[in-house]
């Protein structure tokens, strides 16, 4: 297996490292507060106008989404460095096409009243009745045209290091050793995870760019018919493989870092390439579980869709989760928050995974899959898992992961609240509670008052992490 061979990082690329996850850090405690609002809200202890609650809806949904892409890409990039030649150009490169969508979803969403939700389905963008008009969704359809442009960019990058170092994709996955090799020659999990990440979100960066220039056309001319289940399928394609790649960009800390603390090797076995490469299908094909409820869809691809929702988790997670325990288990492991963070964010993938199965099922699906329950599903793949996962990489990447008084307590109060956070969403569905609902009904409001509560705890554990973050960048690893 290629060894990794850490190298001092230029100027540049570790300034871009750190402007990434700074970025980052601050984004995510911003978005937490557009989400604490939006529960103070729909508790009634804050009195936001309806129009101006779906812009903040819309602004958290795309918010989240394009910064833990961002942050993910942070991530990868700074271990995939280790085993391929990257360029610094294009790392800078996807940074500016980010932050010049973000200008223009942001003008798009609070000057021109764009809130139709970050899916942008058709035929919303073109139907605002009044709230918003053709300028507002413009901006924000071309804002993430130009964020998906960055992000090809750097993952077109990542296959030409990859393909240049390893001879082809095939190879940088493993099937050679897969098919037949000894896995002692298998290429490094970075390499595997990146090779996976580049294939499945450069084919739904595509899908997203097509139908967004497509409803754009149909926004400007909307003599330009569009077919509705053609981009929505393509919408959801694109989301969904985007949103599941985050974490999978980001799980190489967790095989790189560990292995690291306990100084032991994360072993790359046959089963692992397996799962690698099975979910590099899987996560393309598991999609049609957000279109369960349209009955205009083949019976075929729900039924596919329903399959891939029982597997399509399973594999990395398995691997990963058992090779965490393995590499972890008397190794003499110090804690620190680096440590805590990973290991917590392994539990939230998997528990986060579980109401995201339960609602794949047809049957429950019908029932459930409007509610707060999908909320709770991602909340916790997102909170307790991918967010934690990115923390606790930015403790390792300040070189401040040894554990103060304040980050015990911050620790503790993120695990519980974030855990208790999500379980909220999980039971305002089971009691048939809407999402995406700005005025909440007599009988839901006490869901969304102590659901509050959770929230601020959340927040103010995650400003701790980030202030410990930013105000450690001088300490930052140059390696």
């Amino acid at each position: 297996m290629t060894t990794s061979t850490p190298s001092p990082l230029t100027g540049s690329a570790r300034a871009g490292i750190l402007t990434y996850m700074g970025i980052s850090a601050l984004v995510y405690v911003l978005m937490m507060s557009l989400g604490l609002v939006m529960r103070l809200t729909q508790a009634t202890w804050l009195d936001l106008p309806p129009n101006l609650f779906y812009e903040v809806m819309t602004a958290h949904g795309a918010g989240m989404v394009g910064i833990s892409g961002l942050a993910g890409s942070g991530v990868i990039w700074y271990f995939l460095r280790r085993y391929v030649d990257l360029s610094t150009g294009i790392l800078w490169a996807n940074l500016t096409f980010f932050l010049t969508g973000v200008v223009l979803i942001l003008g798009g969403i609070f000057l021109g009243g764009y809130a139709g939700g970050w899916t942008f389905l058709f035929p919303l963008p073109a139907k605002g009745l009044g709230a918003w008009g053709v300028p507002g969704a413009a901006s924000f359809l071309i804002g993430l045209l130009l964020i998906g442009v960055g992000f090809l960019l750097l993952y077109l990058d990542f296959a030409r290091a990859i393909i240049a170092k390893y001879g082809s994709l095939g190879n940088s996955l493993g099937w050679p050793q897969l098919f037949g090799g000894s896995t002692d020659e298998s290429p490094p999990a970075a390499v595997i995870a990146a090779t996976m990440v580049l294939i499945v979100n450069i084919a739904g960066i595509l899908a997203g760019a097509v139908v967004l220039v497509l409803i754009l056309v149909n926004l400007f001319m909307p003599e330009f018919a569009l077919d509705p289940l053609l981009t929505k399928n393509l919408t959801y394609f694109f989301g969904h493989v985007f949103i599941n790649a985050t974490i999978y960009q980001a799980v190489v800390a967790v095989y790189e870092i560990l292995p690291e603390y306990t100084k032991r090797p994360w072993k790359v076995n046959k089963v692992f390439l397996a799962a690698w490469t099975a979910s590099t299908v899987m996560v393309m094909a598991v999609y049609p579980h957000h279109l369960l409820l349209d009955f205009a869809m083949p019976t075929w691809a729900l039924v596919m869709g329903q399959i891939f929702s029982y597997l399509g988790g399973f594999p990395i997670l398995v691997v990963t989760g058992w090779g965490a325990l393995t590499i972890v288990h008397r190794s003499g492991i110090e804690w620190d928050m680096a440590a805590r963070l990973l290991f917590l964010s392994i539990f939230g993938w998997c528990v986060g995974v579980v109401p995201a199965v339960i609602d794949g099922t047809i049957a429950v699906n019908q029932v459930m899959h409007n509610t707060m329950w999908v909320p709770g599903h991602f909340h916790m793949y997102l909170i307790v898992g991918l967010v934690a996962m990115l923390f606790g990489f930015m403790y390792y990447l300040s070189n401040q992961s040894k554990r103060t008084g304040i980050d015990k307590v911050a620790f503790w109060l993120y695990l519980v609240a974030g855990v208790a956070f999500s379980f909220g969403f999980l039971t305002s569905g089971m009691n048939s509670i809407p999402r995406r609902w700005a005025v909440h009904l007599p009988e839901w409001v006490s869901f969304s008052q102590s659901s509050s509560a959770i929230a601020a705890v959340v927040a103010l554990a995650a400003l701790v992490f980030a202030l410990r973050f930013l105000t450690s960048l001088k300490h930052a690893r140059t390696t």
